[in-house]
């Protein structure tokens, strides 16, 4: 029976510490699908199985639990990057800039709310006690990257006693910052004496005003004499919105037009453009018929959806590609991440779009040679850019940065680093022929497998002390602490959003939930409203919350702990 107790005890064997890590993730992932009163720890609950597997002594090699913890954080933080990275810079535009100022003040308040606490009833003097507040916080706000930074940071100044104090913190907080969020959520409705008829009804209301820009088709039929032997680009030079012309007749004839194409009183043409401009272009053009089958003309058109998987069209605006003029095809609108986009001559083309092209089959065909169109490729990861990318942040995360009054150099590290890098490949990858398009279930897959390594290494090494700093420490405090946490900021902010910028209350639902970086909050706010507003709420304010929780932690444990 002494394999079966090396399996099971010995620290240095390879087979023990597969073993570990998957009766810990395994366990964790299955635990984490329960739900009281609806709501679960998720993935999460992957850290309190490590915590059990510590307290037991089943543990491993120290160097290779490091290992495996960094490396997951790596990998999680960089999908995380990819993923926010082509909103990152979005986000800024329009309302979004009053919702991200109003996610950065309950980051702010966090914090504040944090240090308040941390010097009126934590022992200053204990080189412990802020680490475990940090954990405290990344638990209050349910956000793991910013553990994982708070961590890294930490290896930076005391390796060997600090760790287990965080994790310990965040294992103290999380569960009541679950259900803080939601609760302060659901305080605030009545606090503000919300009814959500009434804000589903100012949601409509307000897209009927300002309707989303997205492709609407019409067939008109010209009756302006000013437009008479004028050609396309003329027309749009005077009428100052964009539109797309897919076919024209003209006495009986069909032809696929360009920019030369010249209209006459009579002809019918077949537009695309945005939702809002079509009043305009029809009451500039002519009124809209219903008489033509486009089907049934003398030359026959298709229409195709064509999937760009060609490296060489990644980052092509649409007016570069000259489509109706080389290839004699139009392409009317575009489909990204499931949303119908116009496809202005501006818009970038991305490996992952898919085009539809009108014209002639055969056109059609030549225009899905060169965008690729082979759902193969698409299925091949870019791993040169993946790892190229992590690379990039590795070194990006070493730097060291002299900041005056601080005695040790601030480094991004392992969590900063290739976020700030994953971000910008992200956005800007294409300038560099780098294809940064991974398959979701793909992405997903590499984030969820960096998370639970990161997990499952924090709590098997936190284990061993937990019951002794949670039970027979000062645990109960560092629950009620997290908690005021959670719900303080939120409650302040929200009632600032409401009352100030009278935010619809489920915008304002997505927007809690994206700065807390929670997707339990996400999902009861969409079960909450029969509109995407939730969603669009928490996309605004995600890619720079999350950003900001990584580098705070890692900030704060910089600053206070280097100065201690």
């Amino acid at each position: 029976m002494n394999w079966f107790e090396n399996l099971l005890f010995d620290p240095d064997s390879i087979a023990h510490i597969v073993l570990l890590y998957s009766v810990v993730i395994a366990a964790g992932i299955f635990l984490g699908k329960i739900k009281v009163f609806g709501i679960s720890l998720g993935v999460t609950f992957v850290l309190f199985a490590g915590i059990v597997a510590g307290h037991f002594g089943f543990t491993g090699n120290l160097s290779v639990l490091n290992f495996m913890q960094d490396f997951g954080l790596i990998l999680f933080v960089y999908f995380i990057g990819l993923q926010v990275g082509p909103g990152f810079f979005e986000a800024f535009k329009k309302g979004g800039i009053v919702l991200n100022c109003l996610a950065v003040g309950i980051v702010a308040l966090n914090i504040v709310t944090m240090l308040l606490l941390y010097y009126l009833f934590c022992d200053t003097n204990d080189p412990h006690s802020l680490p475990m507040m940090v954990g405290v916080l990344c638990g209050a706000v349910t956000n793991t990257p910013g553990l994982g930074a708070a961590t890294e940071a930490l290896n930076q100044i005391f390796p060997e006693n600090a760790i287990p104090q965080i994790a310990s913190g965040y294992a103290c907080a999380y569960p009541l910052g679950v259900i803080g969020i939601i609760g302060a959520t659901i305080a605030l409705r009545y606090l503000c004496k919300v009814s959500l008829e009434k804000e589903e009804a100012r949601i409509e209301a307000e897209r009927a005003e300002n309707p989303h820009v997205k492709p609407h088709k019409m067939t008109l039929r010209v009756t302006n004499a000013a437009l008479a032997e004028k050609n396309l680009k003329q027309v749009r030079e005077f009428l100052g919105r964009e539109f797309v012309c897919s076919r024209a007749l003209h006495e009986g004839h069909v032809s696929i037009p360009t920019r030369k194409t010249v209209l006459h009183l009579g002809d019918s043409i077949h537009v695309v453009c945005a939702e809002d401009d079509a009043e305009a272009i029809s009451a500039f053009i002519g009124p809209q018929v219903t008489d033509i089958d486009w089907n049934m003309q003398d030359k026959p058109m298709v229409s195709k959806s064509i999937l760009v998987t060609q490296p060489s069209m990644n980052g092509k605006t649409f007016g570069e590609m000259h489509f109706s003029s080389v290839y004699g095809v139009n392409v009317t609108r575009i489909s990204r991440f499931g949303m119908n986009l116009f496809a202005d001559r501006n818009l970038r083309i991305q490996v992952g779009d898919k085009i539809v092209a009108v014209g002639p089959e055969d056109a059609v065909d030549r225009v899905a040679n060169v965008m690729g169109n082979s759902i193969k490729r698409l299925d091949h990861p870019n791993m040169a850019t993946i790892f190229v990318g992590i690379l990039l942040g590795i070194i990006l995360g070493s730097l060291p940065f002299a900041v005056p009054g601080i005695p040790t150099p601030v480094k991004l590290g392992l969590a900063g680093g290739p976020l700030i890098v994953a971000i910008l490949i992200g956005k800007f990858g294409y300038k560099l022929r780098l294809v940064t398009y991974v398959t979701n279930s793909a992405s997903l897959m590499l984030r969820e497998v960096g998370l639970v390594l990161f997990l499952a290494s924090v709590g098997i090494k936190a284990g061993a002390n937990f019951v002794h700093t949670v039970v027979e420490g000062d645990g109960l405090m560092y629950v009620w602490m997290g908690f005021l946490i959670t719900v303080i900021p939120i409650l302040v902010i929200g009632l600032i959003a409401r009352y100030k910028y009278h935010i619809n209350y489920f915008i304002l639902m997505g927007l809690i939930a994206g700065s807390t970086t929670d997707p339990p909050a996400l999902a009861f706010a969409s079960q909450s409203s029969s509109s995407d507003a939730p969603s669009v709420g928490y996309s605004t304010v995600y890619p720079l919350v999350m950003f900001l929780r990584i580098l705070t932690a890692q900030v704060i444990i910089l600053l206070l702990c280097s100065a201690g």
